[in-house]
């Protein structure tokens, strides 16, 4: 009997093992922790020294992957400068044709050379950048689902996003991704659905609903509401085109 009391009072006084390990914070989280405002630094020399790293992240290109008989990774060759603290986001470009036919080594391939990305030291998030068609859907979901489970658990996973995935196309609501960026630029006649609406733009697919791809050069919806905003600008960002940005948003 008071070998049975001194294990109980043991098992009670005994902090359980799980709480001596640091709590891991979900990925989600950690995305929504974010700035608000993120500038896409894609490939022209860029100099950012001049941000505010508490109030703007960069996701930089950091690598162009081709697909076709083989798979054939070019790296960002421009410099870009950001200041310390800044909080990064590597973006991964898709390039393969609709034709191209991806075999189990392609695939395998493919993974590999996204989750180079992923691993960079210092990374807060991975965001892939693939227009893919119908026929590369199949492909597209298998490469994030692998990508999602070998990456580091604790980062995000960020898609670019057609405006029409997000507004009557659901394909990506069974996708291990914690955000997909509606891509309200460049859009040709579907833009009238997504920037001139009164009440915002046209999205129903909840991974969408969070963030909005804009550009510097073109207009912007009219409402924004708090969602996290990643500008494109074709040019080199300077502070005026910042300061011309800033003076967006705040209309």
């Amino acid at each position: 009997m008071k070998s049975a009391l001194r294990t109980l009072l043991l098992l009670l006084l005994t902090p359980p093992l799980l709480s001596n390990l640091p709590a891991r914070t979900p990925t989600g989280e950690v995305l929504s922790r974010l700035p608000r405002l993120i500038l896409w630094a894609w490939e022209v020399p860029e100099r950012l020294d001049f941000i505010d790293p508490q109030q703007i992240a960069v996701a930089y290109l950091d690598q162009t992957v081709y697909v076709g008989q083989a798979v054939r990774a070019r790296p960002r060759l421009q410099p870009m400068r950001v200041p310390a603290g800044t909080r990064v986001i590597a973006v991964v470009r898709i390039e393969m044709p609709a034709t191209a036919h991806a075999s189990p080594e392609i695939q395998a391939q493919l993974v590999s050379a996204v989750l180079h990305s992923a691993r960079r030291p210092g990374i807060t998030a991975l965001q892939l950048d693939f227009d893919a068609v119908r026929s590369q859907r199949m492909l597209y979901g298998d490469l994030l689902k692998q990508v999602r489970q070998e990456m580091p658990s604790h980062m995000p996973l960020s898609v670019t996003a057609l405006a029409s995935w997000c507004a009557y196309d659901r394909w990506l609501a069974s996708m291990p991704v914690d955000e997909a960026v509606p891509m309200l630029f460049r859009m040709g006649k579907e833009q009238s659905l997504f920037r001139s609406r009164e009440e915002g733009p046209l999205l129903r697919e909840p991974l969408c609903t969070g963030s909005l791809g804009v550009s510097a050069d073109e207009p912007w919806p009219k409402k924004l509401g708090n969602k996290r905003l990643y500008i494109f600008d074709p040019r080199p960002w300077s502070r005026e085109s910042l300061a011309r940005v800033l003076e967006q948003i705040e209309k």
